[in-house]
C-alpha cells in the first residue's frame, strides 16, 4: 500500500470521527447520490455531479480523448516511492537511535515549534502529555475531557493518548519535519526523535521504560501499543479498508447520525423550533479523577522582558524565524546580504506592505494576525538591519 493511499484512508476516517455536522448548502437530507453512473466521493459520501457542477466545485467537462496519462511506472520507481511503514512496522527502515540523542535533536529542531518536552507551543500541536490510563469502558482518561462552557480543559490528544500507531510518528517526522527543512533528518535521527518522544509519553516496550539509554529500532518501534490503538472507527487497516469506509457511511443514522443540510441559520437538536434554547449534549461518562485538579485559570503567567533582545528581534523570533532563519522556505534568509540587497530594493515602504499583507507564499503579518502595523515595522527594521553588509 502505496502512502497516497493512506492520506486518502485517513481524511475519511477523519471525518468519520467527527460529530454529526451540516454538510453543503442543499436542503436535500444527507445520503447517497448518483447520476449516470457520474459520481464523486467526498467524505465517504457520493453526491450528484453533473452540468459541471460537483456540490459548490467545478469540474472540466473538456474531451479527456487523446490525452496522455504517461508511462508505468519502473520497478525503481515504485520502490523509491513505497517508503511509508505499516502499523505492524513491514516498511521501517534500518536505524537506531536513542532517547538522549532524541532529546538533544528534538531542543535543537522542534522545541522552537512544539514547546519543551512536547508540551506545545506558538500554536502548533502538543505531543505529550495527558493520562494515557483507561476507565472500565475501556476509554482512555484524558480524551473523555468535557468543555461545557470552558470550566476544564480540552481533551488531551497527544502521541500517547490519541494516536493509534506509532510508525506513523516515525513516517510522519522523517517525511515532513522539521517544518522549515523537511527530509533533512536521517533514518537514526528520525528513530532517536521519535524515542524521545513516545519516553515523554511514558511509553513501555514490551514493558521496559525508556530512560535515556534506550535505543529504539525498527523492531522495538514496531512492538509499541497505544492506549488509543482501538480507539477509531471504521476500521483503515488492510486491504478492506476502502468497502470498511463505505460500509459505514452507507448507513450514517446509525454510526454518525443524520441531519439537514445548511449553511446559514443552522440548529442544533435542541432549537430546531427556532425557539427552544439549545442543549449542551454531555458525553456519557464523566471525568472525576484528575490530580491535580484542573485549574479555570486562563490568565497567562506573568512576562519576564529580556533586555538583551529588542521588541523587534523578539517579535521575528516568535513569528517570522521560523520561515527566515535560512532559505529553505523560498523567503530571504536574515543575514543574507546579497539575497536582501535584492529585496532593499523595492524601497522599505514596499517591503513593509508587503509584509502586512502578504506576498507570494508569505501570509499577512507572517501569519500571526495580532501584530500591530507598528509591529511589523520594527520586525522589519530590525531584518533589513541585519542583512547589511557591515563595514
Amino acid at each position: 500500500m502505496f502512502k497516497l493511499d493512506h492520506k486518502i484512508l485517513g481524511i475519511a476516517a477523519t471525518v468519520a470521527l467527527s460529530s454529526t455536522l451540516v454538510f453543503g448548502a442543499s436542503s436535500s437530507p444527507v445520503g447517497v447520490y448518483k447520476i449516470k453512473n457520474k459520481t464523486a466521493i467526498d467524505g465517504g459520501v457520493t453526491y450528484v455531479r453533473a452540468n459541471g457542477v460537483e456540490t459548490a466545485y467545478r469540474y472540466n467537462e473538456q474531451s479527456t480523448k487523446g490525452v496522455s496519462f504517461g508511462r508505468a511506472a519502473t520497478a525503481n520507481e515504485i520502490k523509491a516511492w513505497d517508503i511509508d511503514a505499516l502499523p505492524d512496522g513491514t516498511g521501517l527502515p534500518a536505524g537506531s537511535g536513542s532517547v538522549e540523542e532524541g532529546d538533544e535533536l528534538y531542543e535543537a529542531q522542534c522545541a522552537s515549534c512544539h514547546g519543551d518536552f512536547g508540551g506545545g507551543g506558538n500554536g502548533y500541536p502538543q505531543l505529550a502529555g495527558g493520562n494515557q490510563s483507561k476507565d472500565k469502558n475501556g476509554i482512555v482518561i484524558t480524551l473523555k475531557n468535557q468543555r461545557v462552557y470552558g470550566n476544564v480543559d480540552a481533551p488531551k490528544r497527544t502521541v500517547g493518548t490519541y494516536w493509534p500507531v506509532a510508525t506513523t510518528l516515525f513516517t510522519y517526522i522523517r517525511d515532513a519535519m522539521p517544518y522549515a527543512t523537511p527530509k533533512s533528518l536521517t533514518n537514526s535521527e528520525t528513530y532517536a526523535i521519535t524515542a524521545y518522544l513516545l519516553a515523554q509519553n511514558e511509553i513501555t516496550i514490551d514493558g521496559v521504560e525508556m530512560d535515556d539509554e534506550y535505543v529504539l529500532d525498527a523492531k522495538k518501534l514496531s512492538k509499541v501499543v497505544l492506549a488509543n490503538r482501538d480507539g477509531f472507527y471504521p476500521n483503515i487497516d488492510g486491504p478492506d479498508a476502502q468497502e470498511n469506509l463505505r460500509s459505514f457511511f452507507a448507513d450514517r443514522a446509525k454510526n454518525i447520525g443524520a441531519g439537514t443540510r445548511c449553511m446559514t441559520n443552522c440548529k442544533d437538536p435542541g432549537g430546531i423550533d427556532g425557539k427552544t434554547e439549545a442543549s449542551v449534549v454531555e458525553i456519557k461518562y464523566e471525568m472525576s479523577d484528575v490530580v491535580p485538579p484542573y485549574s479555570t485559570v486562563r490568565d497567562l503567567p506573568p512576562e519576564i522582558e529580556d533586555k538583551t533582545i529588542s521588541k523587534g528581534e523578539k517579535m521575528y523570533n516568535e513569528s517570522c524565524k521560523l520561515c527566515h532563519a535560512t532559505d529553505n522556505m523560498g523567503a530571504p534568509a536574515v543575514g543574507d546580504v546579497d539575497a536582501w540587497v535584492e529585496v532593499r530594493e523595492k524601497g522599505f515602504d514596499k517591503i513593509l506592505y508587503n509584509s502586512i499583507n502578504g506576498v507570494g507564499g508569505m501570509p499577512a503579518k507572517g501569519g500571526n494576525e495580532d501584530l500591530l502595523p507598528s509591529d511589523v515595522k520594527l520586525i522589519v527594521e530590525y531584518m533589513i538591519d541585519l542583512s547589511k553588509k557591515k563595514h
